[in-house]
């Protein structure tokens, strides 16, 4: 765990160069010492179906989901989360200059009785992880 889930409206699809967005949401959470790096994901899912503000279907929206297991100090969360905004701010600077867009980040805990885990991937890194 973490988990990043990017929800953008369709409108951005030929905008934002989503793969980019991911790797450096990827990048960023790797530095970040509450972010275990065997658990990191980052996905981005477009919605075709929305509505937004005055209903004019130039305005976008990307709206970032962070889940990670409970137990990390509220300093700890607010500074990890401060820095995934930003990356994800610094990807989108240039088309958010030109476009309606709307950027937002949330953080949830997942209570880990209720979120059993299981994988391989550590199995099959390499060096240390």
């Amino acid at each position: 765990m973490p988990h990043f889930q990017i929800e953008y409206s369709a409108n951005l699809e030929n905008l934002v160069d989503m793969g980019a967005l991911c790797e450096a949401i990827r990048a960023e959470a790797v530095r970040i010492d509450a972010f275990p790096m065997p658990g990191i994901r980052v996905r981005a899912i477009r919605v075709d179906h929305y509505a937004i503000a005055d209903g004019d279907p130039k305005h976008g929206f990307l709206d970032l989901s962070i889940r990670l297991r409970e137990g990390r100090a509220d300093d700890v969360k607010k500074d990890a989360v401060g820095r995934i905004f930003e990356a994800a701010r610094a990807v989108l600077a240039d088309v958010m200059g030109t476009h309606s867009i709307a950027l937002s980040v949330e953080m949830r805990d997942i209570d880990a009785a209720l979120s059993p885990k299981y994988g391989t991937i550590r199995d099959h890194l390499e060096g240390d992880a």
